[in-house]
């Protein structure tokens, strides 16, 4: 969607970004007292995304897994955020909630699966779809931080309208056991 906006409108936002502070997992009302580990088998954390999951590439979520659930987690949930887009808040990529309260894995292209099937546990993006938005910086921006946050709850959510950021981070505040944290970077210099 940004990819043939002009890179020096990119340059010019280079200093408006969030960052990490800004990320629901660093929310000091919802830090889990536990910490899971983040991981994938497509990028290190902190390395560069592979072009197949940008908006470049395939635009497949990349598969994430994660270990060291709490025993008293009853689900899940998963925020893909951008701490450096060029909004006052980090960008919302993707929400899943309602995942088996366990130690688990989201394969490749999972999260585009379910915006095709229209899965209820697949919340709201900051464009207010029930879908997954792959990494897609402005031209010329500069290096983004996609920030893969992983989140174990002590109750499973009712099900209904699926969350937006808000709605996830009120579910968040009281019932988060653990949470956990990946990050997998990209820039886009130039209009593809």
């Amino acid at each position: 969607m940004l990819e043939r906006l002009p890179a020096r409108v990119g340059h010019a936002l280079r200093g408006l970004r969030p960052g990490l502070d800004k990320l629901l997992v660093n929310d000091a009302s919802i830090a889990g007292a536990q910490a899971l580990a983040v991981r994938s088998r497509a990028f290190a954390d902190g390395a560069a995304l592979p072009l197949r999951y940008t908006a470049d590439g395939e635009g497949l979520s990349p598969p994430i897994q994660w270990h060291g659930v709490p025993d008293a987690t009853r689900s899940m949930a998963v925020l893909i955020e951008d701490a450096d887009s060029p909004t006052p808040r980090p960008l919302v990529h993707g929400i899943v909630w309602n995942l088996p309260g366990e130690d688990g894995v989201l394969g490749e292209g999972v999260l585009n699966a379910m915006a095709v099937t229209g899965s209820p546990d697949l919340g709201r993006n900051s464009y207010l779809q029930h879908a997954y938005l792959p990494p897609d910086p402005p031209p010329g921006h500069g290096w983004h931080r996609y920030a893969f946050q992983v989140f174990a709850l002590d109750c499973a959510p009712s099900r209904g309208e699926a969350p937006g950021r808000g709605k996830l981070l009120d579910l968040l505040r009281g019932h988060a056991l653990a949470s956990g944290l990946l990050i997998g970077t990209y820039r886009r210099d130039r209009p593809s």
